[in-house]
């Protein structure tokens, strides 16, 4: 398993640059989501084992289903940073490095921004 560092770099880039230009607060810490997802649940459970001792929250892996009807399991490692390129770079670096070590996919990261409530007015 090999992960597309530099296109997880550019992305992530992009994504900074994207919710700064929307008004997200650059001093404002976000939760952050790292998704990681195998077909393999001991992989992925690899995977989770060295994001938490990296420092990472991780969540339950959940259990899904493909158009194939193969199952995949999928989890988030969770971190609270600033929106700042370069943190968010180390990070996805340390992410895409655990998960190529592990054999899992890495998806990229994603934050909420915005009011739950203006969205639903």
């Amino acid at each position: 398993m090999s992960n597309d560092l530099n296109e997880l770099l550019v992305q992530s880039d992009e994504t900074v640059q994207a919710l700064l230009a929307d008004g997200a607060p650059q001093d404002q810490n976000f939760v952050i989501e790292h998704h990681l997802a195998s077909a393999d649940f001991t992989k992925l459970e690899k995977a989770a084992v060295e994001l938490v001792k990296a420092g990472y929250h991780v969540d339950d892996a959940d259990e899904f289903e493909l158009e194939d009807d193969s199952r995949w399991y999928a989890f988030v490692a969770v971190s609270e940073v600033v929106l700042d390129a370069k943190i968010l770079a180390l990070q996805t670096k340390e992410v895409a490095t655990i998960a190529d070590l592990a054999g899992v996919d890495y998806d990229g990261w994603g934050t909420y921004f915005g009011d739950d409530d203006e969205e639903e007015e």
